[in-house]
């Protein structure tokens, strides 16, 4: 599976998120357009330590607040995600890595298994408000939204960092190494789910 396109639109947005899974091209900074350049810059963390290239194009009428595109961004990244999942048979849909950058770590975890859950925890270490120009609500915010929009457990600790930029790209590198795990494919993996109730089937009336 070479590319999957998301587009999410509402009253506000139309967010348009598409994964390449061609090699990472030279150039995949350029095709990440957020609006917003520190949120350009963790997405360019996830598309180099996941492995793949992310195409991100934001309309707005009106609603240039930067919550409102962090976490329709976060949704519409987060289904492109599950869309993979789902679709590939074998991808092992789980993993954890750390991500680091000078004296910043963190950890990562999700698993695929249709349950939307988000846990960011700083373990007493004090974040700033804003870094580069962003609120860190508006960086949860994403995060939360991209649980929300996969249908993922994710776990994000962060274990050292007092450079608020360093701090956050330590948590995104996380990610994508995290992705990178999740995203593969394993023939030990094919007609397998991610999780041991395997795959979920509704009923509604």
């Amino acid at each position: 599976m070479e590319k999957i396109k998301v587009t999410r639109k509402t009253t506000e947005s139309v967010m348009s998120v598409t994964l390449d899974f061609s090699p990472l091209a030279s150039d995949y900074r350029k095709k990440i357009n957020t609006t917003i350049t520190f949120l350009n810059h963790m997405l360019e963390h996830i598309a180099w330590r996941g492995g793949f290239n992310i195409e991100v194009s934001v309309e707005l009428d009106k609603f240039t607040l930067t919550h409102v595109i962090a976490e329709d961004l976060g949704i519409a990244l987060g289904t492109a995600v599950r869309e993979y999942i789902l679709r590939t048979d074998g991808a092992m849909g789980y993993g954890d890595a750390v991500g680091i950058i000078d004296e910043a770590k963190a950890e990562c975890a999700v698993s695929f298994e249709e349950r939307s859950y988000c846990d960011i925890d700083y373990h007493g270490i004090e974040l700033s408000e804003k870094v580069e120009g962003m609120d860190t609500e508006d960086l949860e915010t994403f995060l939360e939204g991209f649980a929300q929009g996969a249908r993922c457990t994710l776990h994000i600790d962060l274990l050292k960092g007092h450079n608020g930029h360093h701090i956050w790209e330590a948590i995104f590198r996380a990610l994508g190494t995290t992705l990178n795990c999740a995203l593969a494919v394993s023939q030990s993996r094919k007609g397998k789910t991610a999780g041991v109730a395997g795959k979920i089937e509704w009923t509604i009336e």
